[in-house]
């Protein structure tokens, strides 16, 4: 049987549905991409447009200064007193990545259009999913539960930051400077994804990171290739044929101890992940591949969520200019990212890079490793009271269990909420892989929108016991 109250917080949400698009295209409009200095105002206007938002529906809101873009602090007693439910921490982040480039979007990044899909209307726009979209969700069951009783049925404190596409530089500090205004029993994030439009899905891994630039020189300068060719080392030439050596021939990384601490998927585990029916070939299709790389004896789903990888993610050097420049080089550099999972130490992957560098590399070649990110895997724990809320506050509300799926990217913030505040953290999501994240034309379906803030709102209400 149906609550009562819940169902009169679902009614008033469906009836507000056109005020929640207007509210997210409003919030969409700012341009608070956190990467451009042009923008930081922008930034600071999107964040107190939050406030704005919270301090109308009860909450205690202001901005916070940080040592880059500030962040939005919330918090609203719930209930009150006496009750005996849990504080939760809802995070999201309200900048967005930059738009360019802008001749490929179909209308203006920061123009929110409403266009017709395969499920209906959808909203474009940079922001639309990640993470404005997500986090109105939220807002809106925020605000219908205000509407019908006044308050949320539980104790909330909100944190958006707007530092989340730049790495969340600001992010340890603040959490370290304010971890007794920050208190809570489990935190909330809505920044991953569906299994399907119709499929909901809780993430319970997340990859590491270990981003890298490699810069490596040979020749004290460039030189001319007729002159110098066959007998002067090329810092291209070494630096292509030793990283072409990151896999071995059955897809398996080569850096020293790379796998270990990774513990091994137990059968059961192993059937799950088969029993979803991922169709990679399908998966590769719509990105325009038709042959899928890896660890060759590991299946799809596998390769995307449990196992590590390695990539190129940026090459360069010599001359690229128009038009023919025939020099050897003598500076090379590149871009690696290795995704790493639960069981891996990032700093011991960056030991085994160097000493796989220093055995491959010539005597003549020097090089140093930029550092750029650095996070764990995370594992995040299903037995708990509010890891069974969540899924049947989704099963309620799609009327079908969420899938427990793996996340192949990575969302640092979790691991900063468990070691500074050791807490755990909810990854309920409603984007889909075809919402264009960090791509033009970023769109976020409204269907998802709306589905999104009823389950959110059945979330709250199951996490205070209802």
């Amino acid at each position: 049987m149906s609550d009562p109250v819940l169902s009169q917080v679902l009614a008033k949400l469906d009836s507000e549905r056109a005020a929640t698009e207007a509210s997210l295209i409003e919030w969409l409009r700012i341009p608070s991409v956190s990467a451009q200095p042009a923008h930081a105002p922008d930034c600071r206007k999107a964040g107190q447009w939050l406030v704005d938002q919270l301090t109308a529906i009860g909450f205690t809101a202001a901005l916070e200064e940080t040592g880059g873009h500030p962040v939005v602090r919330a918090t609203h007693p719930g209930p009150g007193p006496g009750a005996n439910v849990p504080r939760v921490l809802i995070y999201g982040h309200y900048d967005v990545q930059p738009a360019e480039p802008f001749e490929l979007w179909h209308t203006p990044p920061f123009e929110p259009s409403v266009v017709d899909g395969p499920l209906g209307k959808r909203v474009v726009a940079r922001g639309a999913v990640d993470d404005k979209g997500q986090c109105v969700t939220w807002l809106a069951a925020l605000r219908a539960w205000h509407a019908v009783t006044g308050a949320p049925p539980l104790p909330i404190t909100i944190l958006v930051e707007g530092e989340e596409e730049v790495g969340s530089v600001s992010l340890d500090g603040y959490l370290t400077q304010n971890r007794d205004r920050l208190k809570a029993d489990i935190a909330l994030i809505s920044d991953t994804g569906m299994w399907n439009a119709t499929t909901p899905a809780i993430s319970t891994s997340l990859r590491g990171l270990l981003y890298v630039q490699i810069d490596l020189k040979q020749a004290v300068r460039d030189l001319h290739s007729g002159m110098f060719g066959g007998s002067a080392g090329n810092v291209l030439n070494t630096m292509t044929k030793v990283l072409g050596g990151l896999h071995d021939e059955n897809g398996r990384i080569t850096i020293p101890r790379f796998y270990d601490g990774i513990p091994e998927a137990s059968p059961e585990a192993r059937a799950a992940l088969a029993a979803l029916d991922f169709d990679e070939k399908a998966f590769l299709a719509d990105q325009g591949l038709s042959v899928p790389v890896g660890e060759k004896d590991r299946s799809p789903l596998e390769r995307l969520w449990t196992r590590p990888t390695a990539d190129i993610n940026g090459i360069w050097g010599g001359y690229t200019g128009a038009g023919s420049k025939t020099v050897i080089a003598a500076e090379g550099h590149a871009k690696l990212s290795f995704r790493l999972v639960p069981g891996q130490d990032p700093d011991a992957i960056l030991a085994g890079l160097r000493e796989w560098l220093d055995k491959r590399l010539p005597a003549d070649a020097t090089y140093e490793i930029q550092v750029f990110g650095k996070a764990v895997g995370i594992a995040v724990p299903t037995d708990s009271d509010s890891f069974i809320a969540a899924r049947e506050a989704l099963t309620d509300e799609f009327g079908k269990a969420p899938v427990m799926a793996g996340c192949g990217g990575s969302i640092p913030v979790v691991d900063s909420l468990k070691r500074i505040l050791g807490l755990d953290t909810l990854l309920v999501g409603f984007g889909l892989d075809d919402d264009q994240v960090h791509s033009p034309n970023e769109k976020f379906e409204l269907t998802l929108l709306h589905a999104g803030a009823r389950a959110q709102a059945r979330l709250m209400h199951k996490l205070a016991g209802g």
